[in-house]
């Protein structure tokens, strides 16, 4: 074997060790989650989400250190990657996690290669997870069949799935979801020979809940149910089953935080999830069990496909145009591309790294539904012919200095992808008065629960948030979002002096993180009609005591958990959590 040889077998050794490190350590973070569910733990849990999240980046920037080390020139070297690139598929054909080795692959080589662009002669570009080999499901999930009887089963279900804890009161539990059962399947269709219900063995945590995701073969179709489980000061209880579709595709949303669950084939976890969730696409469900940089590889061969598929212009996105983003998008496709431009207008000072470090800040935040995930992209190619022109203009306007034409290509050193919404402020100019009153609930629950998690989204005119196809309010402007802890929220001082009051300016101190919540009236809808009724249903939004409770609540240590479904659809609505 040549010398060659021997550095394309140690390089492609080394690239595997680099991923099986990660994913040892994923996979050890993962398995605190039940005891910290167990304990009621939550700062723990929360603190371990977040050391998850830095593993990929952490082990990437790991193993390009080792490699460049190792290999100094030859880091440059085509036709070594190429035989690397070869000697890689080999070793890892018989893995069951070969997705995510092939994605880490990718990650590797481009921090290496400089200059590299997507290449399929050096990089896996389609593979992916329809390539995937299927596995017996032997060890995925736990089977009841119709013929033990739903109590049974429930009965089963429950003591499958011991959370080491004592429970609120068991037996009350198993006969609420009996009740729920007969309600929405039993009226509609009766079980057969071959009815059969499924539970995956791996439960899905998130905050201060746990997660059961199942499906049950009736009536000729699977119907999937999800049973959620909290963990108050009194012990365990169900709080709900849930089997409304919008519900369950909610609770794998692009605004959500990622799931901490045990995946020991994670394209057979997310096949079967991708039978229960349908509204979900395979990258999205990547995301939802934490590999969301195989989510972003899927997303993009998916766009890849949709490129190739479609025949439409990238143009500038709707809305009023940003001061800090620019935002384009491609009509046929469900996404916006976010720049952040070379040049800020006044009263913006911030710099283009602050803004890179509030997207970071929200990809390592609980997002309680209400703030989009996106994925961060460097040398993005687009075909230049695909650009319409009003967009190149608008590019060459404010984000010129991260662009490159090259053999017919625009190349883009750096933007951010996320999910397309009608912007709100358009939402509301178009729809009618019951639409308006639903989504201004909408839009003032979003900004309280993002201060339940400790985020103060600053800029809270409408423009700044979407509409999701299923009208749910999400934030998606973080340039001036801080921690709400870091906020100080006052009543303004009532004038006293002829002076005071035709004063031009304030004229009391105000200091940088001062916020007065009594003014947000004047900006926060502009519709007339719908004003009253946004005013009266969310009066505590415009009440500084309102602010400096919740704050205190933080302060104290306390994590205020969002419900992701309706408190309406609890077994217990009044329950603690």
């Amino acid at each position: 074997m040549s010398v060659n040889q021997l550095l394309v077998e140690k390089t492609s050794k080394l690239l595997i060790g680099g991923f099986e490190n990660y994913f040892r350590n994923f996979k050890e973070l993962t398995s605190y989650a039940p005891n910290h569910f167990r304990e009621r733990n939550w700062r723990a849990m929360k603190d371990n989400h977040r050391k998850r999240l830095m593993l990929y980046k952490d082990q990437v920037f790991a193993t390009k250190s080792i490699l460049q080390e190792l290999l100094h020139e030859k880091t440059a070297d085509f036709d070594f990657w190429k035989e690397t690139k070869q000697a890689y598929i080999i070793d890892t054909k018989n893995r069951k996690d070969k997705e995510l080795v092939e994605t880490f692959f990718n990650s590797v080589i481009r921090k290496l290669y400089p200059g590299l662009a997507i290449n399929e002669d050096l990089m896996f570009v389609h593979e992916g997870f329809n390539s995937c080999e299927i596995y017996p499901n032997d060890n995925l999930y736990f089977s009841y069949p119709s013929n033990w009887g739903l109590q049974k089963i429930i009965r089963s279900i429950i003591s499958d799935f011991d959370f080491h804890a004592p429970y609120l009161n068991r037996e009350a539990d198993i006969q609420f979801l009996v009740k729920a059962v007969r309600e929405v399947i039993l009226s509609r269709y009766t079980p057969s020979a071959d009815t059969v219900t499924q539970v995956l063995k791996s439960v899905f945590y998130r905050n201060k809940a746990a997660y059961l995701i199942g499906r049950t073969y009736v009536g000729g179709k699977w119907m999937p149910f999800i049973i959620p489980f909290l963990h108050g000061p009194h012990g365990v209880y169900v709080d709900t089953l849930i089997f409304d579709p919008k519900i369950m595709a909610h609770l794998f949303s692009f605004t959500r935080s990622y799931f901490m669950v045990d995946v020991e084939i994670p394209f057979q976890m997310v096949a079967f999830l991708n039978s229960v969730i349908t509204h979900k696409q395979v990258h999205e469900l990547y995301n939802a069990i934490g590999f969301n940089k195989h989510g972003k590889t899927e997303f993009y061969r998916d766009f890849l496909n949709h490129l190739g598929q479609s025949n439409d212009q990238f143009v500038i996105a709707e809305g009023i145009k940003g001061m800090v983003m620019t935002v384009f998008t491609l009509p046929s496709y469900n996404i916006v591309f976010k720049m952040i431009k070379d040049y800020f207008d006044p009263p913006k000072t911030m710099t283009r790294q602050e803004v890179r470090n509030k997207y970071k800040m929200v990809g390592m935040h609980d997002r309680v539904g209400r703030m989009a995930d996106t994925h961060e992209f460097e040398e993005f190619h687009l075909p230049l012919e695909r650009i319409h022109p009003e967009l190149m203009q608008e590019l060459r306007a404010t984000v010129n200095s991260h662009l490159e034409i090259r053999n017919n290509e625009l190349i883009i050193k750096h933007l951010y992808t996320e999910r397309k919404m009608i912007p709100l402020n358009i939402y509301l100019e178009e729809c009618s008065l019951e639409d308006a009153k639903s989504a201004v609930e909408e839009y003032g629950d979003a900004i309280l629960q993002l201060a339940k998690a400790n985020i103060f989204p600053g800029d809270m005119m409408t423009k700044n948030f979407g509409v999701t196809r299923q009208k749910r309010i999400v934030f998606y402007d973080y340039d001036e979002i801080e921690f709400l802890t870091d906020m100080n929220f006052r009543w303004k001082p009532k004038p006293e002096t002829f002076e005071q009051i035709y004063a031009s300016e304030p004229w009391y101190d105000i200091k940088p993180n001062d916020v007065f919540p009594e003014d947000f009236k004047k900006f926060m809808i502009g519709r007339q009609d719908v004003k009253p009724h946004f005013f009266n249903y969310h009066q505590n939004l415009f009440n500084p005591d309102y602010w400096n409770a919740i704050q205190d609540r933080i302060k104290k240590g306390e994590w205020i958990h969002a419900l992701p479904y309706p408190n309406h659809i609890r077994f217990r609505p009044d329950e603690e959590v």
